[in-house]
């Protein structure tokens, strides 16, 4: 189970890329999704559902979740979110 400490970004707005932003949230709140994608009409449901299966992997139940999506595979979110899992739960952050 990991433990947000503070912010933690990861990715690039660069063409089939996503940068993900989690922070840290109120115990309680939730996830909290917020996302950004020219193509959020045909995949945003698949996107916050595979954010929502990597945040659930982890353990993570509070967190406040902003991604930019550029047109990133499903294996590009993954990684995006655990390198910016793994900076937010460490010190130094972003």
């Amino acid at each position: 189970m990991q433990k947000l400490l503070q912010p933690g970004q990861a990715g690039t707005v660069e063409s089939n890329d996503i940068i993900i932003t989690i922070a840290p949230a109120n115990p309680g709140a939730g996830i909290i999704i917020e996302l950004n994608s020219p193509v959020i009409k045909q995949y945003g449901p698949r996107i916050t559902q595979v954010i929502q299966e990597v945040l659930t992997n982890q353990g993570i139940t509070d967190a406040q979740v902003h991604a930019n999506d550029k047109g990133a595979l499903d294996c590009t979110i993954r990684a995006r979110l655990q390198t910016a899992i793994q900076r937010a739960s460490a010190k130094g952050g972003i």
